[in-house]
């Protein structure tokens, strides 16, 4: 259940992302609204992390919950913000999830 919790904190990570840059381009409220989305996910985010953290070791649980927010935010800036996605970003990538898989393998 404590890696639910971890994946469940890395999303709102993601989310939190998103959020300061939908802000950076919004205006008036909807740039406040977005600031909030952003301190809503960032609080969920943490206590997911440290539910976690209770449990699974602190080096692995939050190398994996930043290593799910850097995926997760470099694919919303591919797909949502139309950053680049070119070949040495894209691999990169790969090999942070490769990472954060060899890390669940071997963590008890």
């Amino acid at each position: 259940m404590n890696w639910i919790y971890l994946i469940i904190a890395g999303l709102f990570e993601v989310a939190f992302a998103a959020c300061l840059g939908k802000a950076k381009v919004a205006s008036g409220t909807e740039s406040t609204y977005w600031y909030v989305g952003f301190l809503v996910c960032l609080a969920v985010s943490m206590l997911l992390l440290m539910k976690a953290t209770q449990v699974l070791p602190i080096g692995t649980a939050y190398a994996v919950w930043t290593g799910i927010g850097a995926v997760g935010t470099v694919l919303i800036g591919i797909f949502v913000f139309k950053e680049p996605a070119t070949f040495w970003r894209l691999f990169f990538l790969t090999t942070l999830i490769a990472s954060i898989i060899g890390l669940k393998v071997v963590s008890h």
